[in-house]
């Protein structure tokens, strides 16, 4: 049976191969959340590698490309969503975003397995170093041309349980490695190499192991006299910053800010979703003496804000999230440094504004980058590491370490998607980053998924898509910094250079018995 699907998938015609190829990328976008299918890597790839193993360069980037293209078509399909929000001006750009991100992001891919397969015709052993290269595009795609590290093969470990503790000395790159080696062992069982094949399999009943050794040592521990409020206010995305629409969302933020503690501990600290607020806060003498009235003295307010660098037309705008203490001052700012192409500035504008398109948010001009990840001191709660929205899914750049935060805050608006897979994967990268990080924490989304987080990834406390609620939790304290914290993507380079280093070892002793 299995000599007869080799013969099989050597006989294939180009265009079926090419079909075949798509629709298995396709078929392991369901891997990633919400769904975490992830044992589907362990059919699609080794059959997607089946099909290119013989491949000329040519046909290799194709495929690939078309593996590609399938996955990251199913993964960011939600990205159409943002673009019916103003279908009668945005509409007409969704496939050229959607379409166009994917076939951008599937070279990678395809150039992974136009690497691997030319390798293979100088002897090197394909389910080896398919993983080796797909891991290394994989982690190239996360920094190169402002990087967009979504839903990276990594985030597969969602589903995986204890196996995601693993963040916390490798990150998402050694994880994504892992995986591709682990979904390449059917391959190593049908081409004979079962000891290896095992040898890479028991790794993973001891990671697990591993991971659910870690949570035990790491009970959750809370912050004494910080009580946080999240509050989700669930606003439409279509009325969000229309002037007739403004008086009402504040009017709810404040209620919803006012209301008595539901775990019976004074709030203490109150946190807002990413630019909820539909003026310029900052600005507004009369919005800060309503906020000072919730606050009442006491209380301090995060909140993600839009901002100006003065009040003139040639002002600079940023996202940031702004820090008041109880009389409504405003005590501490950050300014959001990694911006979403597309949606707070647009990429090669001088060559596509010409051509009618634009950014989603609706600002005089595109938005301006703030200096970089930083802590901000946060009254009674230590220091903080905001992340606004898309930054979370920057692994290498999730903090700053000088000084290293206590706790992350993590602001966003997944309210530009609806109730699709988006917000879901949102979130699942962002509990990588607290076991990556060693630190809890503070989700505000506007239309959910609102959570606490503790350090190692626990989940204390979520909202559902849509609710309009308020959280209230003491704030989880920090465990000690980790592996990755410390050196970053160190451990996962050290696991490439041991699978490069088997992998010439393989090639030199078939060389060698040959």
């Amino acid at each position: 049976m299995i000599r007869e699907a080799l013969r099989w998938a050597a006989d294939l015609k180009l265009l079926p191969r090419a079909l075949l190829c798509l629709a298995l990328g396709a078929l392991t976008a369901l891997a990633m959340p919400p769904v975490d299918a992830w044992w589907i890597f362990g059919l699609s790839f080794p059959v997607f590698l089946l099909l290119v193993e013989n491949a000329s360069w040519r046909r290799a980037l194709l495929l690939g490309w078309l593996f590609g293209f399938g996955y990251f078509l199913g993964v960011l399909h939600w990205i159409g969503f943002a673009f019916l929000i103003n279908a009668a001006t945005d509409l007409w750009m969704m496939p050229f975003a959607v379409g166009g991100l994917a076939a951008v992001l599937a070279l990678y891919w395809g150039l992974a397995t136009m690497a691997a397969t030319a390798l293979v015709r100088r002897g090197f052993y394909l389910p080896l170093v398919a993983p080796l290269c797909f891991s290394m595009a994989e982690w190239l795609r996360g920094f190169l041309f402002t990087g967009f590290p979504w839903a990276v093969a990594g985030l597969a470990v969602d589903g995986m349980g204890p196996v995601a503790q693993l963040a916390a000395l490798i990150g998402m790159s050694g994880l994504t490695l892992l995986i591709l080696l682990w979904a390449a062992t059917p391959l190593m069982m049908i081409k004979g190499q079962r000891g290896m094949a095992l040898a890479i399999l028991l790794a993973l009943p001891l990671s697990w192991a591993w991971g659910e050794w870690r949570l035990r040592e790491n009970p959750t521990q809370y912050v004494d006299g910080v009580n946080i409020r999240i509050v989700q206010p669930s606003v439409s995305q279509s009325d969000t910053w229309r002037n007739t629409h403004a008086r009402a969302i504040y009017d709810e933020l404040l209620q919803l800010s006012a209301q008595p503690s539901t775990n019976g501990k004074a709030i203490t600290h109150i946190i807002w979703p990413e630019s909820i607020v539909p003026f310029l806060i900052d600005e507004s003498s009369e919005g800060r003496a309503e906020l000072a009235k919730v606050l009442a003295g006491h209380t301090n307010l995060l909140t993600g804000a839009v901002r100006r660098s003065a009040p003139t037309a040639q002002a600079d705008y940023f996202t940031s999230v702004l820090v008041f203490d109880g009389d409504a001052n405003v005590i501490g700012r950050y300014d959001k440094w990694h911006l979403v192409p597309g949606g707070e500035y647009l990429p090669l504008e001088w060559i596509l504004a010409p051509l009618g398109f634009r950014h989603l948010v609706n600002v005089p001009e595109s938005f301006s980058a703030g200096p970089g990840p930083e802590s901000i001191a946060v009254p009674g709660a230590g220091f903080a590491g905001p992340q606004i929205c898309y930054e979370a899914i920057f692994a290498g750049a999730a903090t700053s370490m000088t000084p290293r935060p206590d706790w992350l805050v993590n602001v966003t608006n997944d309210g530009w998607f609806g109730n699709s897979a988006g917000p879901y994967q949102h979130l699942a990268q962002l509990r990588l980053r607290a076991i990556e990080q060693g630190l809890p924490i503070v989700r505000a989304a506007n239309t959910g998924i609102s959570a606490i987080i503790d350090a190692t990834g626990r989940y204390l406390i979520q909202s559902k898509m849509g609710d309009i609620k308020i959280l209230d939790s003491p704030l989880p304290q920090p465990i000690i910094a980790t592996i990755y914290s410390q050196f970053g993507d160190f451990g996962f380079v050290l696991l490439l250079l041991l699978g490069w280093v088997l992998a010439f070892a393989i090639v030199n002793r078939w060389r060698l018995i040959s």
